[in-house]
């Protein structure tokens, strides 16, 4: 076929696969909070998802909008 996608195991050496199926599904390097140190871990928790970087303030125009148009599908 002509697909190169790498992200495609049909498309990688063998070895290659097999030393990804090795690792069970397992990612080669910890991200999210699995990386972080336990005093870090304990500093974000406190914040009870307040330490998020999201749009709305509670109560503002713009989520209120945002509720309005909630399930709405997008479109042109």
């Amino acid at each position: 076929t002509g697909n190169t996608n790498p992200g495609n195991f049909a498309n990688r050496p063998t070895e290659e696969v097999q030393e990804i199926a090795a690792k069970g599904g397992h990612a080669s390097h910890a991200g999210g909070f699995a990386s972080m140190d336990a005093e870090k871990l304990r500093e974000v928790a406190s914040e009870g998802g307040k330490a998020s970087s999201g749009s709305f303030e509670p109560g503002s125009e713009s989520a209120r909008e945002a509720g309005r148009k909630g399930g709405l599908a997008g479109g042109s």
